[in-house]
């Protein structure tokens, strides 16, 4: 690995990123469902409920990865 490349702490957990972004794009696709199914417009709503799937698998790749790192960790 190269010496050169310093990273920030906080932002190297990408477990927690995954399940971060993953809630919030679920809560956008909550929001773009409901409002497609309020005004009508199938299209949003649509895109909505793909966001929504999006989001639930992203979601849970990052707890996937807690769980790795928990499996590696213990060996």
């Amino acid at each position: 690995m190269n010496d050169d490349v310093r990273r920030d702490p906080q932002t190297t957990d990408s477990a927690a990123s995954d399940r971060t972004e993953g809630t919030m794009k679920e809560a956008k696709g909550r929001t773009k469902e409901s409002w497609g199914a309020l005004t009508g417009n199938e299209q949003m709503k649509a895109q909505g409920e793909k966001d929504q799937m999006a989001g639930t698998a992203r979601r849970k790749k990052g707890e996937w990865k807690d769980r790795l790192k928990a499996w590696i960790d213990r060996r």
